[in-house]
């Protein structure tokens, strides 16, 4: 073991960068919890043949809450997730620019941008790419 994987394995975990991030995390999640409890008021008010993809877009919602949750929770335990996060959200910027003057994409787009930020921030703030060492190494939390 380097030493700079010395460093990077027995810093504390509770350093005022990962409590930043953390809360960052914690901020999106409750903020697409918010998402999800108006997609319940919206899913229940739409037409018939708007129930499947709204109740669809609604279960995502709390999915990704969710997936904020288990990153604020333990940010260098969840591999894959932190990636998987980011590709959907980054995806759905670049689908909303895309998009133009579609009128949900405009708004939508803005809100994952800013969860975008969130979650990259937090990825540095957290050192979230620890979650890849290999079994057996010695992990923070």
């Amino acid at each position: 073991m380097t030493t700079q994987d010395t460093t990077l394995t027995t810093r504390p975990e509770n350093t005022r960068r990962d409590v930043l991030g953390r809360v960052l995390l914690t901020i999106a999640s409750l903020a697409t919890v918010g998402a999800a409890i108006r997609g319940i008021v919206y899913t229940s008010q739409v037409a018939d043949d708007r129930v499947w993809i709204e109740s669809w877009r609604m279960t995502a919602f709390w999915l990704v809450a969710g997936l904020f949750a288990l990153l604020a929770w333990k940010p260098r335990a969840q591999r894959g997730v932190w990636e998987l996060l980011f590709a959907q959200k980054a995806s759905l910027v670049v689908i909303a620019v895309a998009l133009g003057d579609v009128p949900e994409a405009g708004e939508a787009g803005y809100v994952d941008f800013g969860l975008v930020v969130i979650l990259v921030a937090s990825y540095f703030l957290c050192r979230g790419w620890l979650g890849w060492r290999r079994a057996g190494s010695a992990q923070p939390r």
